[in-house]
């Protein structure tokens, strides 16, 4: 007979086997829906009730992914295209991410045990992106893109290791392990986590993903500006040392996301422009999931560069005009909801000095870069990317009572 704690061990590895796996989408969906089938015999109920505040959020997070579900099947209804719609119903089964991860990942050392593994798995895929440069990969026109099909996709996944990485190496839990065996693994892993920062943003810098660059300057500033405020004082002249000393198509490339000109940033203005006109038009329901790019052609400016585009390079953007107001609302609600619970666990827990500020503060970093990146780019729609945000959200919700983070975090050590 399968155990209770052996059934709860099966459920969360199944469910960190899919994030994991994200590299590999076909393998990740086989292994979410495996562990979609098999939660009602693995999930656990929470050992504790949440504090107030926290559970507060939480169920703010799950009436507002609720009304996104509701404003998602209405918007399919009232499609131009319901048929063709109805393929967006799939998203359904990613969301399922944010819900399984809130039963399946109790506590702190599961959770660090998902995070870690995310980093690795990034880190891997980085070094995979690098070595593409010495096959003829890395120009503008062909950049590198790891293990996945696309560029931004793999530019995507990698900011979210990366600001996770961030977190752990500003707020390290070295001063708070026991001296001894404790305090040399504790070393190795900041040692490790140097040597995985260091490659997964060398493979950053490789990719040219200027949307990702924003969103990762975006983070860390807020980032350094909660570990040392003073410091603040220093970002213009990390930004002069970059452009003295990057390499010239590095400095070519960041200076040109100022630039108007720019034929690519010219596009996304066509495209915000067609954008708003499609929200003018249908504000409440949107034209319909999957229905940008089939009426896009309607919409667009005379001297947009492109006659048809995939989608608008904005996750906003995009769901405002493929679903409604209301449903881009639901979605900032549901944000809204997962970096309070991550705000309100870095307070309670003393701010930079408390035990998991790590992890808070990399949730809600990530969650930031995230989104400052769908000013620019769909990575809403992007289901790898989308996968790793809605662990994202449900983070802050799995870390359970201080109490039992701290004993885990000892054990751990």
């Amino acid at each position: 007979m399968v155990t209770e704690p052996l059934r709860g061990r099966i459920g969360f590895w199944l469910y960190a086997a899919h994030i994991f796996a994200v590299v590999g989408l076909a393998l990740s969906n086989v292994l979410a829906g495996l562990t979609l089938l098999s939660a009602p015999w693995t999930a656990r109920p929470a050992p504790a009730p949440p504090p107030a505040p926290l559970d507060a959020a939480r169920r703010a997070l799950l009436f507002a992914t609720g009304l996104y579900v509701v404003f998602l099947l209405v918007a399919v209804a009232a499609s131009y295209d319901p048929v063709r719609s109805l393929r967006a119903t799939s998203e359904l089964f990613s969301l399922a991410t944010l819900g399984l991860g809130l039963v399946l990942v109790r506590g702190e050392r599961r959770v660090r045990w998902v995070v870690d593994g995310l980093v690795a798995v990034g880190a891997a895929a980085a070094v995979w992106g690098l070595a593409q440069t010495f096959v003829g990969y890395g120009e503008l026109d062909r950049r590198i893109r790891g293990p996945f099909s696309h560029w931004m996709t793999f530019a995507g996944f990698l900011l979210v290791c990366d600001l996770l990485l961030a977190a752990a190496l500003l707020f390290p839990r070295d001063g708070r392990v026991p001296r001894g065996g404790g305090r040399g693994r504790a070393l190795a892993a900041r040692g490790w986590r140097w040597a995985a920062f260091a490659v997964v943003n060398a493979a950053l810098l490789v990719s040219l993903t200027r949307s990702v660059w924003v969103a990762l300057a975006a983070a860390l500033v807020v980032a350094v500006g909660l570990r040392k405020p003073r410091a603040l004082a220093l970002v213009p002249v990390a930004a002069l040392v970059f452009v003295l000393v990057a390499p010239v198509p590095l400095v070519a490339r960041a200076l040109s996301i100022a630039d108007p000109s720019d034929p690519s940033n010219y596009d996304r203005l066509c495209m915000a422009e067609a954008a708003l006109h499609m929200i003018a038009e249908r504000p409440i329901t949107g034209l319909g999931p999957e229905m940008v790019e089939a009426r896009y052609p309607i919409y667009r400016p005379p001297t947009a560069p492109r006659y048809t585009v995939p989608h608008l390079h904005d996750s906003f953007l995009q769901l405002a005009a493929e679903r409604g107001l209301p449903a881009l609302a639901a979605y900032l609600a549901m944000i809204a909801a997962a970096l309070a619970a991550a705000w309100l666990g870095y307070r309670r827990e003393g701010g930079r000095a408390g035990p998991r500020a790590d992890l808070w503060l990399g949730a809600l970093l990530a969650l930031v870069a995230f989104n400052v990146a769908g000013l620019f780019e769909n990575n809403w729609g992007d289901t790898e990317v989308q996968r790793l945000a809605l662990f994202l959200m449900a983070m802050p919700f799995c870390l359970g009572p201080a109490e039992e983070g701290g004993t885990a975090a000892r054990a751990s050590s």
